[in-house]
């Protein structure tokens, strides 16, 4: 079993209960789903570099990532519809809990000046998406083979009703949001 899902049963599941008074333990809310997409815009000039993104998403995941393609024409983009334009992989179940895992403890740490995760990318139902800059700051790549960086998005999907459920879940998790102004004034006083 994976040492975040063990968490949560554990830990996690009471905390919730207690702070938000469930009757009843299917009411907790818990992670369903992490979604990593990665955009790659000069995919439309050169569509060898969804290979390598794809390989690179493939290695950080554990998961062949499904490539995706353009819905609609754009000209100022020279994008037709249909065009392959990035990849997108859906974690679910222990391959989530490991992913988690790895992205909390091993790869937010490696971020330079890392002050925490911000509080208002919540999207008012429980869900989360974090924006990364570069993949560099996942250990299962190797430096030498990336030819570009890339940027990811990550959108945990939650069974929480409210921002506060979802905030509270994942903070429970371990997720290391930033320090809110006045929480910081409140500690230096």
């Amino acid at each position: 079993m994976a040492r975040l899902k063990e968490k949560y049963e554990k830990e996690v599941v009471p905390a919730l209960t207690k702070e938000f008074k469930y009757s009843n333990r299917m009411a907790v809310p818990k992670i369903t789903k992490i979604v990593i997409n990665v955009g790659v815009g000069e995919a439309t000039l050169n569509p060898r570099l969804l290979d390598s993104v794809s390989e690179q998403v493939g290695a950080i995941t554990g998961q062949k990532p499904i490539i995706k393609k353009a819905r609609k024409a754009i000209a100022g983009f020279k994008l037709r519809a249909g065009m392959p334009i990035g990849v997108m992989v859906t974690l679910r179940r222990d391959r989530m809990y490991e992913f988690l895992d790895r992205l909390l403890n091993i790869a937010l740490a490696r971020v330079r000046d890392f002050r925490g995760v911000p509080l208002k990318s919540f999207d008012g139902r429980g869900n989360y998406t974090l924006g990364i800059r570069e993949q560099l700051i996942f250990s299962e790549l190797d430096v030498g083979k990336i030819e570009r960086m890339y940027g990811m998005n990550i959108t945990i999907a939650t069974t929480a009703r409210t921002d506060e459920e979802g905030r509270f879940l994942l903070a429970q998790m371990g997720m290391p949001f930033e320090k809110r102004e006045d929480q910081q004034k409140a500690v230096a006083i």
